[in-house]
């Protein structure tokens, strides 16, 4: 009889798919239970392929020699195996195991000697699963094996090796012993950096990026250190760093850089919406060197409907470049808010050190001067004032842009003196600390507490951006913005001496990058340090988490003054 060749086809493909189907199983039974052990023989022996019954019963003897070897991976040297195949449509290879007893260690050395040896960062394998008495596990002399040289490798013996490295095993007595020693050898030092490539920068200035000095002792990690700082100095688009041990000359191994200057300037656009100030745009442009010392300079500006900026700056890179740096900073911005009384034109001017301390905190210590005319209620004026000021910062988060756990502290203060360079007398300050936590995976709580203070006695002089008010996005949801604030006799908002707020959040994950949230926010601005009348705003909201950071969208209720609803979206990340 004669098929159509459609026909033909669609049977072949029909027969192929049922010989897909019928792979041979592979089931290994182990009395008593051990999954470890049942993973070892499985991953050992593999695929049975499409075998059928009669060569699964040829292949059961090599079977049964691999499941062996994997017993005896995990020291199980006694065991009892015995295979037996199984027709059908799915033929099957089943393997029962009695495992027996496993082998015992029982003299276990291992050692370095040699200058690692003293080294207290060299950290010599030890676990309660090499020592007397534990069942032998290959895998773990092996691993014991690599923790050495992996260390030896990082730390720089680039000539140590295993004086003796033995594994004996008795069968019979159910022992073994673990002899693993190694010599470490001398430890090789990193030699003088030296920079390749068409760079624009002073010798002086790429060699205290080096966060190293020439002698000191090999260490990967000051490699990789070095390697992420040129990257990170916003100098270079390409860094190769070369530090091979082959090139070594009397212990000492040459630090080769090959450089790749980016190009020197750049330009960024970006718009942006959140309901304290509506749709923005922001655009920047950057110049990232001016001369050979790595000078830089550039400006940023931001345009929405109550708000407009532009800021200029000039870096200077002091000593680390990298974290350290003296900035002139000056800028103008204008601010007209509906609704909170507030007319603000406030010119700024001066210097700031930046630096990042060992303990890495950041401060920054500046001197600014400061022109603001201004209408506030009934209070208008003309406010000159000349601040030295100090700030600290400090940042611990496991991401940057969607942290599961950390925690952000930031202190603000600064002065001013009637008839040095100031028309008032003023003392400022203000702190803000936040917090994250992520628990069993899916559950996560965030806190936030914002204080902020200021001493005068010509409060009256004091102009709007000195002055505290609280409501909106990133204070206390469910009022506008800024509308939490002392009033005037004719009810127009004129801002506070202190302020305070804070807010405790609970999110759940629903999806990868969604997550639903609760919240309750509580805050106020006031003018007298007693009890505040505390403004109280609760909420639900969701985030999505985009390439940027969380995007926050939130619906809030505020409990006082007769409040209603209010939807808050903001963006951006969450320490």
């Amino acid at each position: 009889m004669k098929f159509p060749g459609r026909f033909t086809s669609g049977v072949l493909m029909l027969l192929s798919s049922c010989a897909a189907l019928a792979q041979s199983e592979l089931d290994v039974r182990i009395k008593p239970s051990n999954d470890e052990l049942k993973a070892n023989i499985e991953g050992y022996i593999g695929s049975l392929g499409d075998r059928d019954e009669e060569a699964l019963q040829r292949f059961s003897r090599g079977a049964e020699e691999q499941a062996r070897k994997a017993a005896q991976a995990l020291g199980y040297y006694q065991a009892q195996i015995e295979s037996d195949v199984r027709g059908g449509d799915k033929p099957r290879l089943v393997l029962n195991i009695d495992p027996g007893e496993p082998i015992r260690l029982r003299n276990v050395i291992i050692r370095v000697d040699g200058p690692a040896a003293s080294l207290k960062s060299f950290r010599v394998p030890k676990s309660d699963q090499l020592k007397s008495g534990a069942p032998l596990n290959h895998g773990r002399y092996e691993d014991a094996k690599r923790v050495i040289q992996n260390q030896a490798s990082r730390f720089g013996f680039f000539s140590g090796r295993f004086t003796s490295q033995k594994l004996l095993v008795d069968p019979r007595a159910g022992v073994a012993d673990i002899e693993l020693i190694y010599d470490s050898g001398p430890r090789y030092a990193l030699g003088k950096v030296s920079f390749e490539g068409d760079t624009p920068f002073d010798e002086d200035l790429l060699q205290r990026m080096v966060p190293f000095k020439a002698g000191e002792p090999y260490d990967s990690e000051l490699i990789a250190e070095l390697n992420r700082d040129l990257q990170s100095s916003g100098y270079f688009e390409g860094v190769r760093v070369d530090a091979a041990p082959t090139a070594a000359k009397n212990d000492v191994i040459p630090v080769d850089v090959k450089l790749d200057t980016r190009k020197p300037r750049t330009m960024g656009l970006g718009l942006g919406y959140s309901t304290d100030v509506g749709p923005r745009v922001r655009a920047n442009w950057t110049r990232h060197w001016v001369n050979p010392q790595g000078d830089s300079y550039g400006w940023e500006a931001e345009l929405s409907a109550p708000r407009q900026n532009v800021g200029l700056f000039y870096d200077i890179p002091l000593d680390p470049p990298l974290t350290d740096k003296l900035r002139w900073a000056g800028g103008y911005q204008f601010e007209d808010i509906e609704g909170s009384d507030t007319l603000s034109k406030l010119l700024t001017f001066g210097p700031e050190w930046h630096s990042k301390l060992p303990s890495g905190w950041q401060r920054v210590i500046s001197l600014k001067w400061q022109r603001e005319e201004y209408e506030l209620g009934d209070d208008s004026g003309l406010s000159t004032l000349l601040m030295p000021g100090i700030s600290y910062s400090y940042l611990k988060s496991d991401n940057r842009i969607d942290p599961r756990n950390g925690y952000r502290l930031s202190f603000e203060s600064k002065v001013a003196k009637e008839g040095l360079g100031s028309d008032n007398n003023l003392l400022y300050g203000t702190a803000l600390v936040k917090g994250l936590t992520t628990v069993f995976d899916k559950h996560r709580l965030l806190g936030r507490v914002q204080v902020g203070g200021s001493a005068t006695n010509g409060y009256n002089s004091i102009p709007p951006s000195l002055r505290f008010f609280a409501g909106g996005d990133q204070s206390v949801r469910g009022y506008d913005y800024q509308s939490l604030s002392p009033k005037n006799s004719k009810g127009d908002r004129i801002g506070g001496r202190y302020m305070v707020a804070g807010s405790v959040e609970y999110q759940y994950s629903v999806a990868e990058k969604w997550r639903v949230a609760t919240f309750v926010d509580q805050g106020n601005s006031f003018n007298k340090l007693e009890l505040p009348n505390l403004k109280t705003g609760v909420g639900v909201g969701v985030r999505w988490v985009s390439p940027v950071g969380p995007i926050r969208l939130d619906l809030a209720h505020a409990l006082d003054d007769d409040g209603g609803i209010r939807l808050h979206f903001s963006m951006g990340p969450e320490l």
